[in-house]
């Protein structure tokens, strides 16, 4: 088990973009959540399996139809951090 933090650039707000980041990571069968940033991002924070999360990973950077997505940057979370079973829109 791997988490993950990913923050998406781009035209990534006002697309649908957190509910195509939903469907694909339930699909995927990950917990965490994903939010709209104040500075237009979105911030995905995933837990789950190392290829399911290299997998969204490709998905965070093709997009919804709609969105624009111009880069993704990846990070570890701690461990220490508290993340859902299940995934969720903020």
């Amino acid at each position: 088990m791997g988490t993950r933090r990913f923050l998406v650039y781009g035209r990534v707000q006002g697309v649908g973009f957190r509910w195509f980041v939903w469907r694909e990571a339930e699909r995927l069968g990950l917990g965490g959540f994903v939010r709209n940033l104040r500075d237009g991002s979105v911030e995905v924070i995933a837990a789950g399996p190392p290829a399911a999360l290299e997998e969204l990973e490709r998905v965070l950077e093709r997009g919804p139809a709609q969105a624009r997505v111009e880069r993704v940057e990846s990070s570890d979370v701690p461990h220490e951090h508290v993340i859902p079973n299940e995934f969720h829109i903020r």
